[in-house]
């Protein structure tokens, strides 16, 4: 009795010494700080720049680009950032063999590595997959290049690689007989599209298209991204394409249709003068046919006989009962 006493007393006591557990710090805000304009070279240059490195002479990547592609050298592009990049092109068409050329519409501006990757595919892959079918390429069509900007245009997201010049998104192919074919159109032949799909992904380390992650539906996506481990990314749906077109269902002949009566004839051809008599009696006088020569239809005219309907009969006449004649009194006369 005397423990439990002591224990209920030093209960209040041991419950008020016990120390609550600290507060979590509040989470630190990320406050980005607003872009402001350098003030020199160096500044905007970035402290990984090289002035030793700039000279005049084209770089080795631009020599071996001149010699496919049709291209003008444009300036180094410096921020915003970590935006820019050097050794940019611009690139205008790919050269093939025997004077041809596949031009590249509206010219993308990319780095040097980037469009030599990118003239190579369109030169040996895309050109050389479609010949297989017929089809003569003349031009590509490109929907975004060089663009200062997040990943999917978001705004605070993770600068995209576009921002370097490192990508570049096509839409469409054309053709010399002038028809176009977007890569994302399932109407477009499936057997090209899945052998440009595993021709880009084996060159590009990132292609993104249908399915990926819904800003790539009627485009495709190519890029250079450099990560760990060598580590690619192909996430481009082939889609199936549509079901053929039912065919138009046969309509039946009817059957129940007299035949057309045969055309008289004005002048009718006069029969052999050696006519026997048997001929005689196949053939009438006048040199009409006669009733028994005429074929019979093949289809007999069907007669639909006529029923008479009646008609429903009429509903009897209800006979309401006429209401007893009540009489009220104001007070029960028997109270």
């Amino acid at each position: 009795m005397t423990v439990a006493v002591l224990v209920a007393a030093l209960a209040p006591a041991v419950a008020d010494d016990t120390p609550l557990p600290r507060p979590k710090p509040g989470a630190a805000k990320a406050v980005h700080a607003p872009w402001r304009e350098p003030l020199s070279f160096r500044e905007a240059a970035g402290a990984e720049f090289n002035s030793a490195a700039v000279t005049a002479e084209p770089s080795p990547c631009r020599t071996r680009l001149e010699k496919i592609a049709a291209l003008s050298a444009m300036p180094r592009l410096i921020g915003p950032g970590i935006c820019g990049g050097g050794d940019m092109v611009e690139l205008e068409a790919v050269r093939l063999d025997k004077g041809r050329r596949i031009d590249i519409k509206p010219a993308p501006l990319l780095r040097c590595e980037m469009a030599e990757q990118f003239a190579l595919w369109v030169r040996d892959d895309v050109t050389t997959r479609v010949a297989k079918n017929g089809l003569r390429l003349a031009s590509v069509e490109t929907y975004d290049d060089y663009s200062c900007r997040g990943r999917n245009r978001v705004f605070g997201a993770k600068v995209s690689e576009h921002g370097k010049g490192n990508a570049v998104d096509v839409r469409s192919l054309t053709f010399t007989d002038k028809k176009v074919a977007m890569l994302t159109d399932k109407t477009f032949a499936k057997d090209i599209r899945i052998d440009l799909h595993d021709s880009a992904c084996a060159r590009f380390t990132t292609v993104l298209g249908p399915g990926s992650d819904g800003y790539h539906e009627e485009h495709i996506h190519v890029d250079l991204a450099e990560r760990r481990n060598g580590y690619r990314i192909c996430h481009w749906n082939v889609l199936e394409p549509p079901p053929p077109p039912k065919p138009a269902e046969v309509a039946k002949a009817d059957t129940e249709k007299p035949d057309k009566p045969e055309a008289k004839l004005d002048n009718p051809p006069e029969g052999p003068a050696d006519d026997g008599p048997e001929n005689a009696e196949s053939k009438n006088v006048t040199g009409k046919p006669a009733l028994a020569d005429i074929a019979p239809s093949k289809s007999p005219r069907v007669e639909i006989a006529l029923v008479e309907v009646p008609l429903p009969r009429p509903r009897p006449p209800v006979k309401h009962r006429k209401a007893r004649a009540r009489v009220h009194f104001p007070f029960n006369l028997l109270r």
